[in-house]
């Protein structure tokens, strides 16, 4: 992916989203202004900066700025704590040269530890997952839970593929909308990170060119953090169930984040967790049941 292009049209839409009243300025010109959101030079005035400063940087060329005109501009363009650290990513990215930018993600192989500690995790779906969002590691009930994703045993299990090329995910995500923006934001928010990961290219031009959401979406150029609330699952065997999810990055192992969910006590989504609990158990036994038949 080229970043200048990231850049470009990273600050262009976030200043399309700011009216010159939300920023504190008049607005000259009345109906006249042939832009939906602030100027280029409203932005260089509210960031502190020359226009053709500013303009160079809206251009793409973020290399040579520093910390503190990135925070000018963060500010400027209202952006939020996963908008301010996406612009910084692609700062980053356009000083580091290609060869790192492509070497910065590589296939991470989760340790025997920390599968051990997704095992142990008994009441909880869990599971370990990378930037792009293959699961790369699941406890047993997390397996039942997203037992949709599992089908195919030919390909790595990832979700967004799952997402946007399997027709049976909108019926699996009842709350669609929600589940695409988070998805998508998801990714941008992993491109910003690593430009050069040639597997995350490869799999945004897969979706891009065979899912037309994906494609709008992706060119809203919204990223988000994603580390607590709730999501909506229609499961195939216990029917609709809505969790409580804590998303943890792994500091020991950059790139990776374990994801749990969990349910208050003495509520119907525990209740659905104790019968997916039970159905996991007796397909487990089904399964085995199977392959002691055939052998």
């Amino acid at each position: 992916m080229d970043t200048a292009q990231e850049i470009r049209e990273f600050l262009a839409t976030r200043r399309a989203k700011i009216t010159p009243q939300a920023a504190g300025l008049p607005a000259f010109g009345g109906g006249n202004r042939r832009v939906p959101g602030l100027r280029r030079e409203e932005v260089a005035l509210l960031a502190g900066v020359s226009i053709d400063y500013y303009a160079r940087l809206e251009r793409g060329q973020l290399a040579g700025a520093s910390e503190e005109v990135l925070d000018a501009v963060c500010r400027a363009l209202q952006l939020d704590e996963a908008e301010r650290a996406h612009l910084h990513d692609l700062a980053a990215a356009q000083r580091q040269r290609p060869a790192r930018r492509a070497a910065r993600r590589t296939k991470q192989a989760v340790p025997a530890s920390l599968q051990r500690v997704l095992d142990c995790m008994t009441g909880s779906p869990a599971f370990i997952r990378n930037g792009r969002l293959d699961i790369l590691a699941v406890n047993s009930l997390g397996r039942a839970l997203y037992a949709p994703l599992f089908t195919d045993a030919h390909r790595p299990v990832n979700i967004a593929r799952f997402q946007f090329l399997d027709p049976t995910s909108r019926d699996f995500f009842p709350d669609w909308n929600a589940s695409v923006n988070t998805t998508v934001s998801l990714l941008r928010t992993e491109a910003g990170r690593a430009p050069g990961d040639p597997e995350l290219t490869n799999l945004i031009g897969e979706l891009v060119t065979c899912n037309d959401e994906f494609r709008t979406a992706w060119a809203k150029h919204n990223v988000r953090l994603h580390h607590t609330g709730r999501k909506s699952f229609r499961h195939p065997a216990i029917g609709e169930i809505t969790l409580d999810f804590d998303a943890m990055e792994l500091p020991a192992h950059p790139g990776l984040t374990l994801t749990a969910y969990s349910a208050e006590p003495a509520t119907p989504a525990h209740d659905g967790l104790c019968l997916l609990a039970s159905w996991a158990a007796t397909d487990h036994q089904h399964t085995a049941e199977q392959q002691n038949t055939r052998s």
